[in-house]
């Protein structure tokens, strides 16, 4: 056994299915072990940033670990921008970066791809990756591969593996197991004692859930959770879709000033919020109608449990859902009962009338309902907003990190992980960053289904300078490339040729479909057009005070 094939076997074990790579000279070698392995399948991409996605997609949706493989400096470099966002939003990815080997590193030259010195790259990637190991010890390897796939599967964040191309080929021995974290049960029975203690006495308790549960794949618990406490559960804006097809008393997505009115006063009026894997960001909480006293909640992230000033350190958010299943109960306060939130509009009017955002989410309303649900991966801008109105289905978005170009690789991801065709959501803008990558479909056979927001405009940015003329983009015809991608395209001027386009869409299986639906300028969607109104009047208001708890 060599080193790549140690590295390739722990990554199996540790839940990989794939590896999303583009080739370059120093991990040339590792791509030809990787192929003759048979391992993990390796699918390469046209360009750094879109791997990283695609490998953090991956992972999102299926819950577990994603793997990006890329060359040394000008591959891995490039790819910072995807990882920082996998790391900002506590995304399972192992980066594998080739590097040189130790002679090239005794020449005395200085080396194509090197930055500021050899070790500039790691020292970047220290940054935003929660463990780091440079392979250049075959014997030490083995423990060490354990060791960081551990970090990944336990923090639920990156991780960097720098292979030396002289590496590759050195005997080395299989990969060792790392124990996962031990939960002192005494600490556990305490801190599940405070927990309930503070739910049983609250008038007005409420989940609060967030991206945690999907990483560590305890959506289900939750949900029975929820059902024994009897207790309402909301989700994040990062967190929307969560919770999909679970059994719960599910309120809605939580939004601040732009969402449902009976949704904020829930949220924000309870005197025991129980926040579950909830990211503390401004896109979560930056546009609450009453700032929430964080001290008054109870909040389980990063592997710690917070009770007012209270911390419970190295408890897990999966153990601690474990053992309030197992004390718990209906609790005496009258839960919130779930008013019915504006429902998902379905309906679209096809007539002649030129197509908004929210006709959009009509439309796939409609055939969501005649066909089933799709996973929809949604890059940032009117697109994710636009898919806060679709049906509640597993979304996949930058939410938080808020980076452009997400929307396509990560779709691509999604299906080649073993997911379903999925549905991507993507403004023109970002399109431009990374919508080039569908032409890499027709290589593995996956048909997603696209629809360009086409404005000509980075539209959201717009909506926060409106009389900014930099905000203007050219129109590129994006349904005229799609056959030469080895897709098919349609360009939709009005409401009944976006049904049109969408249900040939939904009928043709084998290549990708991109529905390039113009939209005019300054046309926005409703939750958008509330999350930018409510972040202004809060910006011009008086500082909010903490809620009463």
């Amino acid at each position: 056994m060599n080193l790549s094939r140690t590295l390739l076997d722990a990554l199996h074990q540790h839940g990989a299915r794939e590896i999303f790579g583009i080739p370059g000279d120093f991990v040339l070698a590792f791509f030809q072990q990787v192929v003759d392995a048979g391992v993990l399948p390796l699918y390469t991409l046209s360009h750094e940033p879109a791997v990283g996605f695609a490998a953090d997609a991956s992972a999102r949706y299926h819950t577990r670990l994603g793997v990006a493989a890329v060359t040394y400096g000008a591959g891995a470099l490039n790819m910072v921008n995807a990882v920082a966002s996998s790391y900002a939003e506590k995304v399972p990815l192992v980066v594998i970066s080739g590097a040189p080997g130790a002679g090239e590193r005794q020449s005395g030259f200085l080396l194509h791809h090197q930055a500021r010195t050899l070790d500039s790259q790691l020292a970047i990637f220290r940054e935003i990756t929660c463990d780091q190991v440079v392979l250049d010890d075959a014997a030490r390897a083995p423990a060490d591969i354990a060791r960081v796939l551990r970090s990944c599967l336990t923090h639920s964040r990156p991780v960097y593996i720098e292979l030396p191309r002289d590496m590759v080929d050195a005997p080395c021995g299989p990969a060792t197991t790392c124990a996962a974290a031990h939960t002192d049960p005494d600490a556990l029975e305490a801190c599940v004692g405070e927990v309930l203690a503070r739910l049983r006495a609250a008038r007005a308790p409420v989940l609060l859930v967030g991206v945690e549960i999907r990483r560590f794949g305890i959506e289900a618990k939750v949900a029975q959770l929820a059902r024994l406490l009897n207790m309402p559960v909301a989700t994040t804006f990062m967190g929307s879709g969560l919770m999909a097809g679970c059994d719960a008393s599910l309120l809605g997505t939580y939004l601040g000033v732009a969402g449902p009115a009976a949704i904020t006063r829930a949220v924000e009026g309870s005197d025991a919020l129980l926040m579950l894997g909830v990211i503390i960001s401004d896109t979560n909480f930056g546009v609450s109608e009453t700032a929430i006293d964080m001290r008054g909640a109870i909040l389980a992230l990063d592997g710690e449990v917070a009770i007012a000033h209270h911390v419970y350190p190295r408890i897990g958010i999966e153990a601690l859902v474990d053992a309030l299943i197992v004390r718990a109960g209906p609790l005496p306060a009258e839960p919130v009962a779930p008013e019915p939130a504006p429902p998902c509009v379905r309906g679209l009017e096809a007539d002649g009338a030129p197509i908004g955002p929210d006709d959009i989410a009509r439309a796939v309303n409609d055939a969501m309902f005649e066909h089933g649900r799709m996973p929809i991966a949604a890059d940032i801008g009117d697109c994710l907003f636009t898919a806060l109105g679709m049906e509640n289905t597993a979304l996949l978005a930058p939410g938080y990190y808020a980076t452009m170009g997400y929307g396509v690789p990560a779709g691509i991801g999604l299906q080649a992980g073993g997911g379903e065709r999925p549905l991507i959501l993507v403004g023109d803008g970002a399109f431009q960053m990374t919508g080039w990558e569908l032409g890499n479909c027709q290589r593995y056979g996956w048909d997603p289904i696209v629809i360009v927001f086409n404005n000509c405009s980075w539209e959201m940015l717009r909506a926060f300078a409106p009389q900014a003329a930099f905000t203007d983009l050219s129109d590129w015809h994006f349904a005229d490339m799609a056959a030469s991608l080895g897709g098919q395209g349609y360009r939709v001027q009005t409401r009944r040729e976006l049904q049109q386009a969408l249900t040939q869409a939904l009928a043709t299986r084998g290549k990708f479909q991109l529905i390039e639906a113009m939209i005019p300028r300054g046309v926005q969607s409703t939750t958008l057009t509330r999350f930018v109104q409510g972040v202004r009047r809060l910006q011009h208001a008086a500082p909010a005070k903490p809620s009463e708890t």
